[in-house]
Parts: structure tokens; sequence; C-alpha cells
């Protein structure tokens, strides 16, 4: 009993310190209002959802420039742009990791990266808490109502994160199809599969 008791105080310090040290991750679910926000593009200016007042909603995606993931993924990202912009969603891309932590996600890094979408840099990481981000690459699809944007999927790009070319199921897009025709995405929720966002550290 003696040796029990020790043992079981250990794995709860264990598994109290986890929640301590982890950032919340609560964040949105599916069907909640995401809250707008106003991020440095690389191009130095401001962007918001509310900017684009055609949009039908955004792909709004958690990335980074060092993440052998979100590396992976960098042309399957670009291509969902293609695909989706011109039919009223276009890509928000956003970098939540801390330069201090991850020196190639410097602001002078991302603007070497010249995509057609914003690529914003999320410096106080309060968006990516918001929206309860945890990895990169993660995403979010959202759905213009009125004058709010509604969390409709949450999750993985697809379900190879190592070759495009071995995809068997493309969530977003499956996701997409549905939500362009009026209809709530059957699978609305996937694990997002890449690097954990790198946290400013703690004062």
């Amino acid at each position: 009993m003696k040796r029990i008791l020790p043992l079981s105080l250990l794995c709860f310090a264990l598994l109290l310190s986890s929640f301590i040290l982890r950032p919340q991750s609560e964040g949105y679910q599916v069907g909640d209002k995401a809250t707008d926000f106003k991020l440095k593009n690389i191009d130095g200016k401001m962007v918001s959802l509310a900017d684009n007042k055609t949009a039908k909603g955004y792909i709004v995606v958690f990335t980074c420039n060092t993440c052998p993931y979100a590396k992976a993924y960098e042309a399957r990202i670009i291509a969902l742009n293609q695909k989706y912009a011109a039919q009223g969603y276009p890509v928000v891309a956003i970098n939540p990791n801390d330069p201090g932590v991850a020196p190639g996600d410097s602001y002078a890094a991302m603007q070497t990266k010249k995509y057609a979408f914003p690529y914003l840099q999320d410096e106080s990481q309060k968006i990516a808490k918001a929206y309860g981000a945890t990895r990169t690459p993660q995403l979010y699809v959202l759905q213009r109502q009125g004058n709010d944007f509604v969390v409709s999927y949450i999750g993985a790009i697809d379900d190879n994160s190592e070759d495009a070319t071995l995809v068997k199921t493309k969530y977003v897009e499956n996701a997409m199809t549905e939500i362009m025709a009026g209809k709530p995405a059957t699978t609305n929720s996937t694990k997002a599969i890449g690097c954990t966002i790198k946290w400013k550290k703690q004062a």
C-alpha cells in the first residue's frame, strides 16, 4: 500500500503538470461564431475577415515556414485557394509560431513567401488560442451567416500528411462540396496532424 500511494501521487503530479504547461486549446467548436481579427500581412497591410465584403466564407489555416508537415502541405494549401477563392472561399494563412523559439518563422522569413492569399503573423498568439489551434497545419472553414462567420469544419486537410499522391480522403474538399451546396459537412471535424505550435515562453 505504501508503494502504491507514492506512485499514484507521481502519476497525478505528471498529469497536473501537463495541463499547467500546455496552453489552453479549447477554442472554437463547429457551429461557433469566429471573432474577427486584424493581423499584419506579409505586405505590411492589416487584414481582417470583414475586409472582403463578397466572401461567402474563408478557409483559415494555421501554418508556418518551418514545420515539415506545413511544408508538405504547402502546395495543397495553395491548391485550395486556387480552387475555392473564385467560389467565395479564399484561403487566409496565419503563422502563430513565436520566432524566438522558431527563428525561421520570423516576419522577415514569412515575407519570402509569395502567396496569392494573405499570410498573417499572429504575433501575440491570441488568435491561435482563440481558435484552439494547437498544430501547424490546422484548418478551419468559416461560413458567412449575415455579419458573422461560423465555424463549419475543423482539422486536417486530408488523410495523408506525407504524400499528396496517396491521399484517399480529402476532408476539406468533401466538406466544401457539402457546405457550398447548403448542407452541413458530414465529417466536420478531424484530427490535425502536424507540428505543435511554438508558444511564447511564459514570463
